[in-house]
């Protein structure tokens, strides 16, 4: 087979029905940007969870008096709920954070918005216990025992923060993913009837080669690779597209919160882990397509 032929019987194609071709790529790119996207939300999740994990801790935040008059924790009520929580089943560790200490780490937080700092005050923040549990489960049962005692404020378990935020996220990754499977299918619509109006506007073409001798592996090849090739343009349009998003959006967008650590940032070597995914779909069910849309309709 010469490669050659094969490679000038696909450039002839793609430029023959121009007008299809484009829609074709344009319709790839957009459902693989899509795609992209949602992997690049679940690659943000992933993240989030594997740096949260281990910091997830239950707060027992203090009231106002004891937040204002035990800067140590060595006055009651605070003392004797320190000691109480060191000593509960299920609790590995217990540190006190007063209000200064509630605000440096405030201002560590949120280093990037200095304005927010700024106007934020130590007396606005409680002082607070932070446990360390060997199981999660166990926050019912502190909730119960220490919800109302006193000086206790209330109990927060920072997982619940965690897993909202994760349902959130989840939901905009599942948004994408359903709107990049519409843009999928009529992407896989335009490269099945551009198979088809070129494999027609061919016939004579083909036909003159299957009566010399041609396999039907040989008349087919042209065809799988346009759509090949068409895909493999959309997705590296599509990753090109996830490149200027970045750049010219997403880093504007997500920078208040990027910026505190709050949500992970998405960087370029996201979207480098990304890409040959995307490639590699993209030229898969690019090649799927025509090879079905060949034996079903198409008769070289």
């Amino acid at each position: 087979m010469r490669a050659s032929f094969v490679f000038s019987e696909v450039v002839n194609g793609l430029r023959r029905n121009v007008t299809m071709t484009i829609a074709m790529i344009l319709t790839t790119a957009i459902s693989v940007g899509l795609l992209g996207g949602g992997l690049l939300v679940v690659r943000m999740i992933d993240k989030m969870q594997a740096t949260y994990q281990d910091q997830v801790e239950v707060v027992v935040f203090l009231t106002d008096d004891v937040s204002a008059n035990d800067t140590s924790c060595d006055q009651q009520p605070c003392a004797s709920l320190k000691s109480e929580l060191e000593t509960t089943s299920g609790v590995e560790s217990v540190t006190f954070e007063n209000r200064q200490e509630a605000m440096d780490n405030f201002a560590r937080v949120f280093e990037s918005q200095p304005e927010l700092v700024e106007v934020a005050r130590a007396q606005a923040l409680p002082a607070s216990l932070r446990l360390k549990l060997d199981t999660p489960e166990r926050f019912a049962a502190l909730e119960q025992q220490f919800g109302d005692r006193p000086g206790v404020d209330r109990v927060v378990d920072q997982a619940t923060y965690l897993e909202q935020m994760s349902t959130m996220l989840n939901g905009v990754r599942n948004t994408t993913f359903a709107i990049a499977l519409v843009q999928a299918l009529a992407a896989l619509l335009l490269i099945s009837n551009t198979i088809q109006l070129s494999a027609f506007t061919r016939r004579t073409e083909t036909g003159i080669m299957r009566l010399v001798g041609a396999t039907r592996w040989y008349t087919q090849l042209p065809f799988l690779l346009e759509a090949v090739v068409s895909g493999l343009i959309g997705a590296v349009l599509a990753i090109g597209g996830l490149l200027v998003a970045k750049a010219a959006f997403i880093d504007q967008v997500m920078a208040p919160l990027s910026g505190t650590g709050v949500i992970p940032e998405i960087t370029y070597g996201d979207i480098g882990v990304v890409s040959p995914i995307l490639l590699l779909v993209s030229a898969v069910v690019s090649a799927i397509t025509g090879y079905v849309t060949l034996r079903l309709y198409v008769r070289l």
